[in-house]
């Protein structure tokens, strides 16, 4: 069912209230998620982006109800990912010789998705397509977070449809982020940068202070998942200039993996520590095999430091933390310290391995780090306490 916009603008999207994994299984979706697409009635018509594959028949049909598809002069395509190009094959079987506009990246990919010979039309920024009493202004957005991702502007309503830049993914009827809950809106935003657009933070900068540079007045951003910023809409771009610039909060987390609980006691007793030293800071525990490795990474986000910890199992460290710094090494996070920590028996290698994963993944090392031999009894558990004050007074 469409949902209207503006008089000329209309959202024709897909709301997923069932999705929880997306990115194949790299990103938890705890509360949906939406596709959407908008259609642009002018004197011309543009179709925005499309749905997920999973909903291409559904949606192509829900556009023939609102109109008549041959009347869609246009197809924008700011992003060709699946989950915003997948119902183009539907639609183009309809359709075939209507124009997609995208950027010349955007053509690679798409012809690279489907295999189609279709009509691109190619732009880059500045490019302008005429729909009338209104137009659409195009501003390549590479690496935000694809080579091809581009934002549309639409004049006179001032509309800037943004496709993955300030997205959340986060399902609602309500489409403005004015009608939901407001803390769980900024936290799926904050989640979505942290995993998805914390590597190409230089760039969000840079593509940011561009756009502000335009001084186009902007009444909605139109993202391609959640909801629309229609109240205030420049307060997430705020947000992305503060997160993209070394965001840390004063906070610590201790993330960890344990066998038999001792390296969980490590833990505990080493944020006692932290919070006897600094009872102003946050200190987080999370268990890397319980614990969702997305909501980790967000956590890894806010804080000013991070301790890593592991018992030592076949010369290394356990598997669930080994996944977890890939995952960080490849989201390159800036102007955070960490050190590392564990219990072990015989060998006690992961430490050392630990922080020099940490050191490759570009965090600031704080020291060598600390282990335990076996269970840790009073003793040790008091050592762990004051490696925490110690920890906490290095920063």
């Amino acid at each position: 069912m469409s949902k209207k916009l503006t008089e000329k603008v209309s959202w024709v999207g897909k709301t997923d209230w069932e999705l929880t994994r997306f990115h194949g299984d790299e990103y938890s979706t705890h509360r949906g998620s939406s596709y959407n697409s908008y259609l642009v009635r002018d004197k011309k018509t543009a179709l925005i982006d499309t749905v997920w594959k999973s909903f291409d028949a559904e949606f192509v049909q829900g556009l023939k109800q609102e109109i008549d598809l041959k009347q869609i002069d246009y197809i924008i395509c700011n992003h060709s990912e699946i989950d915003h190009s997948g119902a183009l094959a539907e639609l183009m079987r309809e359709i075939p010789e209507t124009p997609i506009y995208c950027t010349a990246n955007g053509e690679k990919i798409l012809r690279g998705h489907y295999h189609k010979d279709w009509n691109y039309v190619t732009v880059k920024t500045g490019d302008s397509l005429d729909l009338g009493d209104s137009k659409l202004i195009f501003v390549e957005a590479k690496m935000l977070h694809w080579p091809d991702s581009m934002f549309t502007y639409l004049t006179g309503d001032e509309i800037l449809f943004s496709n993955d830049a300030f997205g959340q993914h986060f399902a609602s009827e309500s489409l403005y982020n004015n009608t939901v809950d407001q803390a769980e809106l900024l936290s799926e935003a904050l989640k979505y940068y942290a995993n998805i657009l914390t590597p190409f933070s230089t760039l969000v900068t840079k593509k940011i202070n561009e756009v502000l540079a335009l001084n186009l007045p902007v009444n909605m951003i139109c993202p391609s998942h959640g909801v629309i910023w229609r109240d205030d809409p420049l307060q997430i771009v705020h947000n992305y200039v503060k997160w993209a610039n070394n965001y840390q909060e004063n906070q610590i987390v201790l993330v960890y993996d344990t066998m038999w609980n001792s390296t969980r006691k490590m833990a505990e007793a080493i944020a006692a520590g932290i919070l006897q030293a600094d009872p102003s800071v946050t200190v987080k525990l999370m268990n890397a095999a319980k614990e969702d490795k997305n909501d980790i990474i967000t956590e890894i986000f806010r804080s000013k430091a991070v301790l890593i910890g592991s018992s030592t199992i076949n010369n290394g460290y356990l598997f669930s933390i080994g996944g977890l710094l890939e995952m960080i090494k490849g989201l390159k996070f800036k102007n955070k310290k960490a050190a590392a920590f564990g219990s072990y028996g015989w060998s006690g290698e992961a430490v050392a391995q630990l922080t020099t994963a940490l050191s490759e993944s570009g965090f600031a090392i704080v020291n060598e780090g600390h282990r335990a031999l076996w269970i840790p009894d009073e003793a040790a558990l008091s050592a762990c306490s004051e490696y925490g004050q110690q920890f906490i007074q290095a920063l």
